[in-house]
């Protein structure tokens, strides 16, 4: 059970890993960019959660484990949300909807 659990928890850490190099892609916005690291944070945690949750067996401890996997599930999304939300809401632009520079058109040419 030990070699499974390792297993599962180096799968979690790979996925953490990609993620966070998607994360640095060039050329991608700031949407993008959180919805990437929510994914990765949460699947990548909830890998690594089950990974000790099997190493441990049933115990107190992986009660424990099992109630922070809960509310991880519950408020990673929601704080991503209202991260992505308040930058819409104050007026950022993501970069596909913003106007190329040199094609902006000034109030003399209407």
């Amino acid at each position: 059970m030990q070699i499974l659990s390792y297993v599962i928890m180096g799968i979690g850490i790979i996925f953490m890993l990609f993620g966070v190099i998607g994360t640095f892609q060039p050329k991608k916005d700031f949407y993008y960019r959180v919805l990437v690291a929510c994914k990765v944070d949460t699947v990548g945690f909830l890998t690594i959660i089950i990974g000790l949750a099997i190493r441990h067996g049933i115990s107190f401890f992986t009660g424990k484990l099992l109630l922070i996997a809960i509310i991880m599930m519950v408020l990673n999304p929601l704080v991503a949300h209202i991260i992505v939300r308040s930058a819409y809401n104050s007026g950022y632009v993501p970069i596909s909807r913003a106007v190329p520079t040199g094609e902006e058109k000034s109030s003399e040419e209407a």
